[in-house]
């Protein structure tokens, strides 16, 4: 599982409208719409299953039959590499 980021989108710019020098002298109507990389990622996990329904079904079986076990260091490792990759990414904006 992995930590989902959360930043204020107030600050980042979803879109970017630019003309191109040639439609500016034309006086062309075409523009062109570029996705900020906020923009981007929003559009791919929107597209992404919130959830397994299959492997929620196979947990919530092996609770029920007492089988679950927890690895707390696996949890601790992806918690610390997501906050990591969040500290970077903040880092590189």
């Amino acid at each position: 599982m992995k930590i989902e980021q959360s930043t204020k989108l107030t600050n980042t710019p979803l879109l970017k409208e630019t003309r191109s020098a040639s439609a500016k002298k034309a006086g062309s109507a075409s523009d062109e719409v570029q996705l900020s990389n906020a923009a981007s990622q929003l559009l791919t996990t929107e597209s992404e299953s919130p959830f397994d329904a299959g492997r929620v079904e196979e947990i919530k079986q092996a609770i029920a039959e007492g089988r679950f076990s927890i690895n707390a260091g696996a949890i601790a490792d992806r918690l610390i590499a997501s906050a990591r990759e969040l500290v970077d990414s903040q880092h590189n904006a």
